[in-house]
Protein backbone atom coordinates (compact mmCIF):
# COMPACT_ATOMS: atom_id res chain seq x y z
CA UNK A 1 0.00 0.00 0.00
CA UNK A 2 1.25 3.47 -0.89
CA UNK A 3 0.54 5.62 2.17
CA UNK A 4 0.79 8.87 0.24
CA UNK A 5 -1.89 7.95 -2.28
CA UNK A 6 -3.94 5.40 -0.40
CA UNK A 7 -5.09 2.08 -1.72
CA UNK A 8 -8.74 2.22 -2.74
CA UNK A 9 -8.96 5.10 -5.19
CA UNK A 10 -5.65 4.69 -7.01
CA UNK A 11 -4.73 1.32 -8.48
CA UNK A 12 -1.02 0.58 -8.66
CA UNK A 13 -0.83 1.16 -12.42
CA UNK A 14 -2.31 4.64 -12.02
CA UNK A 15 0.12 5.50 -9.23
CA UNK A 16 2.96 4.63 -11.59
CA UNK A 17 1.41 6.52 -14.53
CA UNK A 18 0.68 9.78 -12.70
CA UNK A 19 4.13 11.34 -13.21
CA UNK A 20 3.94 10.69 -16.97
CA UNK A 21 0.40 12.09 -17.09
CA UNK A 22 1.56 15.17 -15.19
CA UNK A 23 4.43 15.85 -17.61
CA UNK A 24 2.16 15.27 -20.62
CA UNK A 25 -0.32 17.78 -19.18
CA UNK A 26 2.51 20.31 -18.71
CA UNK A 27 3.49 19.95 -22.36
CA UNK A 28 -0.14 20.20 -23.51
CA UNK A 29 -0.84 23.34 -21.49
CA UNK A 30 2.36 24.98 -22.72
CA UNK A 31 1.53 24.15 -26.34
CA UNK A 32 -2.04 25.44 -26.08
CA UNK A 33 -0.81 28.57 -24.32
CA UNK A 34 1.47 29.52 -27.20
CA UNK A 35 -0.78 28.66 -30.14
CA UNK A 36 -2.02 31.64 -32.13
CA UNK A 37 -5.55 32.66 -31.18
CA UNK A 38 -6.83 31.63 -34.63
CA UNK A 39 -6.25 27.99 -33.66
CA UNK A 40 -8.25 28.26 -30.44
CA UNK A 41 -12.00 28.48 -29.85
CA UNK A 42 -13.28 32.07 -29.69
CA UNK A 43 -13.54 33.63 -26.23
CA UNK A 44 -17.10 34.54 -25.33
CA UNK A 45 -15.96 36.99 -22.64
CA UNK A 46 -12.76 37.69 -20.74
CA UNK A 47 -13.76 35.93 -17.52
CA UNK A 48 -13.86 32.62 -19.41
CA UNK A 49 -10.16 33.09 -20.18
CA UNK A 50 -9.42 33.42 -16.46
CA UNK A 51 -11.59 30.38 -15.72
CA UNK A 52 -9.64 28.37 -18.30
CA UNK A 53 -6.39 29.35 -16.60
CA UNK A 54 -7.75 28.41 -13.18
CA UNK A 55 -9.12 25.06 -14.41
CA UNK A 56 -5.90 24.15 -16.20
CA UNK A 57 -3.77 24.92 -13.16
CA UNK A 58 -6.21 23.20 -10.80
CA UNK A 59 -5.75 20.05 -12.89
CA UNK A 60 -1.98 20.50 -13.07
CA UNK A 61 -1.77 21.17 -9.33
CA UNK A 62 -3.89 18.18 -8.34
CA UNK A 63 -2.11 15.84 -10.73
CA UNK A 64 1.33 17.11 -9.73
CA UNK A 65 0.61 16.79 -6.02
CA UNK A 66 -0.73 13.27 -6.48
CA UNK A 67 2.18 12.29 -8.72
CA UNK A 68 4.80 13.71 -6.34
CA UNK A 69 3.21 13.60 -2.87
CA UNK A 70 6.52 13.92 -1.04
CA UNK A 71 7.37 17.24 -2.70
CA UNK A 72 4.31 19.51 -2.45
CA UNK A 73 6.33 22.70 -2.03
CA UNK A 74 8.45 21.98 -5.09
CA UNK A 75 5.41 21.06 -7.17
CA UNK A 76 3.45 24.17 -6.26
CA UNK A 77 6.38 26.57 -6.56
CA UNK A 78 7.39 24.95 -9.84
CA UNK A 79 3.88 25.32 -11.23
CA UNK A 80 3.65 28.92 -10.11
CA UNK A 81 6.95 29.67 -11.89
CA UNK A 82 5.74 27.66 -14.90
CA UNK A 83 2.63 29.86 -15.12
CA UNK A 84 4.81 32.95 -14.99
CA UNK A 85 7.09 31.52 -17.68
CA UNK A 86 4.08 30.93 -19.92
CA UNK A 87 3.02 34.57 -19.52
CA UNK A 88 6.54 35.75 -20.31
CA UNK A 89 6.68 33.46 -23.35
CA UNK A 90 3.33 34.79 -24.55
CA UNK A 91 4.61 38.36 -24.19
CA UNK A 92 7.43 37.57 -26.64
CA UNK A 93 5.01 36.54 -29.40
CA UNK A 94 3.10 38.86 -31.70
CA UNK A 95 -0.08 36.77 -31.47
CA UNK A 96 -0.48 36.33 -27.68
CA UNK A 97 -0.32 38.70 -24.72
CA UNK A 98 1.29 37.98 -21.36
CA UNK A 99 -1.01 39.07 -18.54
CA UNK A 100 -0.37 39.16 -14.78
CA UNK A 101 -4.12 38.55 -14.23
CA UNK A 102 -3.76 35.22 -16.02
CA UNK A 103 -0.90 34.37 -13.66
CA UNK A 104 -3.14 35.27 -10.72
CA UNK A 105 -5.85 32.97 -12.15
CA UNK A 106 -3.18 30.24 -12.37
CA UNK A 107 -2.45 30.67 -8.66
CA UNK A 108 -6.16 30.48 -7.79
CA UNK A 109 -6.31 27.26 -9.79
CA UNK A 110 -3.29 25.90 -7.90
CA UNK A 111 -5.07 26.57 -4.61
CA UNK A 112 -8.15 24.71 -5.87
CA UNK A 113 -6.01 21.82 -7.14
CA UNK A 114 -4.31 21.61 -3.74
CA UNK A 115 -7.69 21.27 -2.06
CA UNK A 116 -8.71 18.55 -4.53
CA UNK A 117 -5.48 16.58 -4.05
CA UNK A 118 -5.72 16.95 -0.26
CA UNK A 119 -9.35 15.75 -0.34
CA UNK A 120 -8.51 12.74 -2.49
CA UNK A 121 -5.67 11.75 -0.20
CA UNK A 122 -7.94 12.09 2.86
CA UNK A 123 -10.55 9.87 1.22
CA UNK A 124 -8.01 7.13 0.58
CA UNK A 125 -6.08 7.35 3.86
Amino acid sequence: MNRALGHTLFPRWLQRALPAVFWALLLGVFTLSLLPGDYLPPQAFSIWDKAQHALAFAGLGACGLLAYPRHPGRVLLGLLLYGGAIELAQATTTWRVGDWQDWFADSVGLAAGTVVAWGLRRLTA
